[in-house]
């Protein structure tokens, strides 16, 4: 059963009782769930992307359609599952609650209770795919993502590599990117680049929590990884 099969089951439970938004959500989530862990990781994945969305476009408050497309882009929703979806979209919008609580709710509901937790940093890369997708990032947009990855405790200089993914290399430093250090030896270079590429394969993201639906994340981080170490071997070729 695919995950939408499952976030079908689980909002069309909780929608005729959903009345205090998030605070419902999240406890549906950990009861209906409770004797499966891998799949309420992905429900509750799934439950905290659509969620943070749906805040990040109030917050912003104009919705364009690149940011629809880019959502639906991560999404790639089925179209006998878009009223699911959109439902739990709304439940969210309309929830008086604001995005702080949402986002240190779904902190609770989906991370490791450690700082710089791979899965709130997979919700977090998310976000920005949507929050880009007008060509630019505006500055609500920015101080929503950049809000919630305190919430989501990404630590400031890990913050800044997930920024600097999400940007064109020729305006951004592909040492950023990789999140090494300048100067640093081609070798430490290589090995570190290695193991990032090993610790963002879809396995690995599959495994620890990310629905298969929402591979198009894993794939974006990985090009935009590759893309900087390439820099960065040419830049030190030619030097």
């Amino acid at each position: 059963m695919s995950i939408w099969d499952r976030l079908g089951d689980f909002i069309a439970r909780i929608s005729a009782s959903a009345a205090n938004g998030v605070a419902d959500v999240v406890e549906a989530v950990r009861t209906v769930f409770s004797g499966d862990a891998e799949t309420r990781r992905r429900v509750a994945f799934s439950v905290a992307m659509i969620a943070l969305s749906a805040k990040m476009a109030k917050a912003d408050g104009v919705v364009s359609q690149a940011e629809v497309r880019a959502f639906y882009e991560i999404f790639a929703v089925p179209p006998e599952h878009a009223r699911d979806v959109a439902r739990l979209y709304d439940i969210a919008q309309q929830d008086v609650a604001g995005f702080e609580f949402y986002a240190e709710r779904m902190a609770k509901l989906c991370g490791s209770g450690h700082s710089n937790c791979g899965m709130l940093e997979d919700i977090l890369d998310g976000l920005f795919h949507i929050a880009k997708a007008d060509g630019m990032m505006h500055q609500c947009e920015g101080s929503f993502l950049h809000r919630v990855s305190e919430i989501f405790r990404i630590d400031e200089m890990h913050y800044q590599t997930i920024v600097a993914r999400h940007f064109d290399l020729g305006d951004t430093d592909p040492y950023r990117v990789l999140g090494i250090e300048r100067g640093k030896p081609f070798e430490d270079v290589r090995k570190h680049y290695r193991k990032l590429v090993a610790s963002n394969h879809p396995d690995k993201l599959i495994a620890r929590g990310l629905p298969e639906e929402f591979i198009r994340i894993a794939t974006t981080r990985i090009a935009a990884i590759n893309a900087a170490y390439e820099m960065i071997e040419r830049g030190l070729r030619h030097a």
